[in-house]
């Protein structure tokens, strides 16, 4: 799964949460509306199971928007190796 080696670059396996994905400058914006949008998908199937991740498919959803956002101020639209910031 993508997310393994994501949360191992993050700090380990507790550390991971949409906000993170959603404010981390290594992405372009298209990627971490895609990751959110995986992240979102495994958090529903977990929480179907009964299993808790530690955050809901609302605050997914809060840090897609936050994505668009920046994109709509012309913010996280290329990461930082290509210099927008």
């Amino acid at each position: 799964m993508v997310f393994d080696s994501l949360r191992d670059r993050m700090g380990g396996h507790d550390n991971l949460n949409p906000h993170q994905i959603a404010h981390n400058s290594l992405f372009t914006a298209k990627e971490k509306i895609e990751l959110l949008h995986q992240l979102k998908a495994n958090v529903t199937g977990a929480q179907q199971e009964g299993d808790d991740v530690g955050f809901d498919a609302g605050e997914i959803d809060a840090a897609i928007a936050e994505v668009r956002q920046g994109v709509q101020s012309g913010a996280g639209t290329d990461t930082v190796i290509k210099g927008d910031f």
